[in-house]
């Protein structure tokens, strides 16, 4: 269930209400091209890459989430009239112009969406002038640090499910923009479903929701609560395979008239608060003496990766994920920079203290066990040869997804990436997966240009 797809971008809907992206940028880019067209420097050739100099603490992996979405944006990175006349105050004519004639017309290489990073991995790498390069990078690192932190996130939430269902819940905790990308980068990385349904029209992410406390306390007459009227009323309308909030009032008796009123066949409830391990204990038992042995147990209130492992030995059948995954606690910035690394074919470098970068253009293989496990990637120069291992398989990682400023071919659907994740991690050794502090899961080589 996607909208219709925009020129150029196989698989990706049109972003809604703006027909251009050319003003989500950062005023500085404007300013530098003014300087290029000036000096005579605006069309030499360059290189930017985007990596990431450290993974966050605790991590031992990132995700690269958004690449769908950052080609579609950049398919409508256009100044139109408007747009140019919010710069024309403070630029002059000829950025203006340049501006208004502005297309994209380098070459971008990327890693596959879904795949795994690594300090220093050259996640996108862009070619081309100077000034329409630089010109992308508030574009570029705004969708790019935003998806593969959430993303990331959410990888390590599925991975500590172990196998159980997670649902994504977190739209009213952010923008609703960002809402919508969160349930893409959920959904690309294991999630079943969203609560967004703007994600189910433009994405085609599964949706799930059923009703809030409010519902429940909506049925209250001149007696009092009525519990038992609220789960009739949502029971009549979604049937009774629906999930049930039993925790507005007192949960052990929200259970029993649940049952009651749906019977055994009931379909799942909902804890949202309080010790939810001994809770789930406590309803699961309750729940089988009723005879309700297939009712799902359904737990969400501030979940992270961390919360969810400590609920693996308990008798839940689906997490809720909302605020913990949407905001910067549970899925901190993936750290993501854009860095000029070539001009003329000349490797450059930024040598600020803990702000360094590495010098020139770079390829990126990740080496792996003839078992499938990865046990190292390695950078080269992008006209060397990759390097070779003895006993060790080889697979490239960068692909081409720009050429000439057109979208290189199709672009996986999000079913594709979300599969192609799947198959990351499955190459992660064992302590990739660990939830402690340790260093990244797999070491990161850089093999320097020859003389």
């Amino acid at each position: 269930m996607t909208s219709p797809q925009g020129p150029g971008v196989p698989g990706e809907p049109s972003s809604p209400h703006r027909t251009s992206t050319a003003l989500l940028t950062d005023k500085y880019e404007l300013t530098m091209i003014q300087a290029a067209l000036a000096d005579g420097t605006a069309d030499r050739p360059c290189v930017f890459e985007v990596f990431a100099r450290r993974l966050p603490s605790g991590r031992r992996y990132g995700v690269v989430g958004g690449t769908g979405r950052l080609l579609r944006r950049l398919s409508e990175f256009r100044f139109s009239d408007d747009d140019v006349e919010v710069l024309a105050h403070s630029l002059d004519r000829r950025t203006v112009d340049w501006l208004r004639d502005f297309r994209f017309t380098g070459d971008i290489h990327g890693y596959p969406e879904g795949e795994l990073f690594f300090p220093g991995s050259p996640v996108l790498t862009v070619r081309g002038g100077f000034a329409e390069c630089v010109v992308l990078e508030t574009l570029v690192l705004s969708v790019l640090n935003h998806d593969s932190a959430i993303a990331s996130a959410a990888s390590r939430m599925t991975s500590a499910a172990g196998g159980r269902q997670i649902i994504e819940m977190g739209s009213r905790r952010t923008h609703e923009e960002a809402a919508v990308a969160a349930a893409r980068a959920s959904y690309l990385t294991g999630f079943s479903a969203t609560s967004n349904v703007e994600a189910t029209r433009r994405y085609g992410v599964p949706s799930a929701g059923t009703s809030a406390h409010s519902f429940t306390l909506l049925h209250t007459g001149p007696d009092g609560p009525d519990e038992a009227a609220a789960f009739r009323s949502q029971v009549a309308s979604l049937g009774v395979d629906t999930t049930l909030l039993v925790d507005t009032y007192d949960i052990t008796t929200g259970v029993a008239t649940a049952v009651e009123v749906a019977g055994p066949e009931l379909g799942g409830v909902r804890i949202d608060s309080g010790d939810l391990g001994v809770l789930a204990r406590q309803v699961r038992a309750q729940l089988d003496g009723l005879g309700a042995h297939g009712t799902r147990i359904v737990v969400s209130g501030d979940l992270d990766e961390y919360a969810i492992a400590a609920l693996r030995a308990e008798p839940v059948d689906v997490y809720g994920v909302g605020t913990r995954l949407v905001t910067g606690s549970g899925a901190p910035t993936a750290g993501m920079v854009y860095k000029l690394v070539e001009v003329d074919g000349t490797p450059v470098a930024k040598r600020s203290a803990h702000k360094e970068s590495l010098p020139g253009a770079k390829r990126a293989v990740r080496l792996h066990r003839p078992t499938g496990t990865a046990v190292e990637e390695v950078l080269f120069p992008w006209s060397g040869q990759a390097p070779t291992e003895p006993g060790l398989e080889t697979r490239d990682l960068l692909r081409p997804l720009v050429r000439r400023g057109e979208v290189a071919g199709d672009l996986p659907t999000l079913e594709q990436s979300r599969s192609r994740h799947l198959d990351a991690m499955v190459t992660l050794p064992w302590e990739g997966l660990a939830l402690s502090q340790g260093d990244p899961a797999i070491r990161v080589r850089v093999v320097p240009p020859t003389a």
